[in-house]
């Protein structure tokens, strides 16, 4: 059984002013463990790494060493050492004196001093480096012998913040591997913070993924990699295909209205589920071998690897004109009253049903007092819109008198049919003021909404989701004019990790097994 070294527990750290750096955060670690605590920057790894350190405090919990409330103990009283990203060398000092200045400070006996020293040097691969000077040693000379020394004091734990950051590719993975031999010839725990998802994957034993201070998952390289408990995960430990899925039952999945067999139970009936599959998992096929039938849209070559887009879904869309004018509501000086109203537009078929309310939202026709900003009641609407394409004056009046005239303009329904997808998308050209646009808190979401878009199902009618909003302009700088909005339902496209290289547009097979289906329950948006 593993005997735990470390415990966090219920830890919590905030800044002043600032949302907290870790949320509750609990942890146990083992023994001659090599852990890595990966995320991002700013999720908190360096934080708790530091409080473990005793460098910083936690506002709230507990840290336990070998069973021992240590949050109060300083530093130099921690059975732990640290080696930092700058390895915070002494220039003055050689090799020698480095690896040897915790033992000085300790008082150690010289003869001692000499033997333990020579054993780091040994242990690190510097034997015969004794006496250079620390700034003719190379970056990895450099680390190492922080390494030295940190592991001279013979800790329990040795803290590694982010150590291999500043060296270059190559020495980088030399390092890794000097790291995972350095640990085992020792025999204590490492502690490792990095940002670097390989890095992680090579190092570990146990990896805490970890983001905007929270755990998001503990587990071995290959439980993370094989099994990433949610989307964040998934994404931050490599890379990953993510579709959407529905579990129709224990070990049988349905994504691209398809059924697959998975490796995944527990879920309900029909539960709408995240699907993930590693460009790594994929063998690419002839394509009437396929599980998955796409175009090759895009071929990367990666030194030891192919890597290719394949597109299996091209998804639905539909683009449309966003008008935007500047003009000034009409100023009745003499009443005190302002009225704006936009051009707008109508279908064909919609004209029959008009009603005067509908006139005054379609045109976001308002009027209000000059004085006191409160609205007043738009008393009369003057049109005589006929169902034929064309375009009709609407004249929106209060009772004082203050009106403005705009345009209706009436066209066909604007609409896309994918025989090929078996679905529909509808959207209606957009007349806005520029106002409207800058002062919009959520961009996509208001296009939607002015553009009544939407999207079905050909076969059942069952609307189907529009996924992304595309278009050129910056909403907080843009001015009056005409602009091109797309509307797209979701089309899915798979990276595949290959060993040949295939052509673009060239028509391919993709296959992959059960247990390469990994099945996550499905976020809350």
């Amino acid at each position: 059984m593993d005997k735990k070294i470390i415990q966090f527990k219920n830890i919590t750290k905030s800044y002043e002013g600032e949302k907290p750096v870790l949320n509750n955060i609990s942890l146990d670690i083992n023994e001659n463990e090599f852990v890595t605590l990966l995320g991002p920057s700013g999720c908190g790894k360096t934080t708790l790494l530091r409080i473990l350190g005793g460098f910083i405090t936690a506002d709230s919990g507990e840290v336990l060493f070998e069973g021992k409330e240590i949050s109060k103990l300083p530093p130099y009283k921690r059975e732990v050492n640290t080696v930092f990203q700058s390895y915070a060398l002494f220039p003055h000092l050689n090799v020698f004196e480095n690896i040897a200045f915790g033992l000085r400070i300790k008082k150690e006996p010289n003869d001692v001093i000499v033997q333990k020293v020579k054993r780091m040097l040994k242990l690190v691969n510097l034997e015969g480096y004794e006496k250079r000077s620390i700034t003719a040693m190379s970056g990895g000379q450099q680390q190492r012998i922080a390494i030295a020394r940190a592991l001279v004091n013979e800790p329990k734990v040795l803290l590694l913040d982010e150590p291999l950051a500043a060296l270059d590719t190559k020495l980088r993975k030399e390092m890794q591997q000097e790291l995972i031999r350095i640990q085992e010839e020792v025999g204590i725990t490492f502690i490792f913070v990095t940002h670097d998802q390989e890095e992680a994957l090579t190092l570990s034993d146990k990896i805490v993924v970890m983001n905007d201070g929270f755990i998001q998952q503990i587990g071995t390289p290959e439980e993370i990699y094989e099994s990433p408990a949610n989307q964040f995960v998934a994404r931050f430990i490599g890379e990953a295909n993510m579709v959407d899925g529905i579990m129709l039952e224990d070990n049988l999945v349905m994504f691209e209205d398809k059924k697959f067999k998975c490796n995944a139970e527990g879920f309900g009936a029909n539960e709408e589920v995240d699907v993930v599959i590693r460009p790594s998992n994929i063998d690419v096929v002839p394509k009437e071998k396929g599980m998955l039938k796409g175009t090759v849209k895009s071929h990367i070559f990666k030194g030891i690897h192919h890597q290719i887009i394949v597109e299996t879904r091209v998804g639905t869309s539909i683009t449309v004109s966003l008008q935007l004018s500047d003009d000034k509501p009409v100023f009745n000086h003499q009443e005190g009253e302002k009225i704006s109203a936009s051009n707008f537009l109508l279908d064909l078929e919609d004209v029959n049903e008009l009603s005067d309310s509908t006139v005054i939202a379609l045109a976001c026709a308002e009027a209000w007092d000059s004085e006191t900003e409160e609205y007043v009641s738009i008393k009369e609407i003057d049109y005589d819109i006929k169902p034929e394409i064309g375009t009709y004056p609407v004249t929106f009046s209060t009772a004082m008198g203050t009106s403005i005239t705009v345009n209706a303009v009436v066209k066909q329904q604007n609409r896309v049919v994918s025989n090929v997808q078996g679905e529909e998308i509808y959207a209606m050209n957009i007349f806005k003021k520029v106002e409207d646009v800058r002062e919009s808190i959520a961009i996509d979401t208001d296009l939607m909404t002015w553009a009544n878009a939407s999207a079905w199902s050909l076969e059942d009618g069952e609307q189907v989701k529009i996924t992304e909003v595309k278009y050129d302009f910056d909403p907080e700088t843009i001015q009056a004019g005409t602009y091109d909005v797309t509307f797209c339902t979701r089309g899915y496209e798979y990276k595949v990790t290959t060993t040949r290289p295939y052509r673009e547009d060239s028509e391919v097979g993709l296959y992959f097994y059960p247990e390469d289906i990994h099945v996550m329950k499905k976020e809350e948006e």
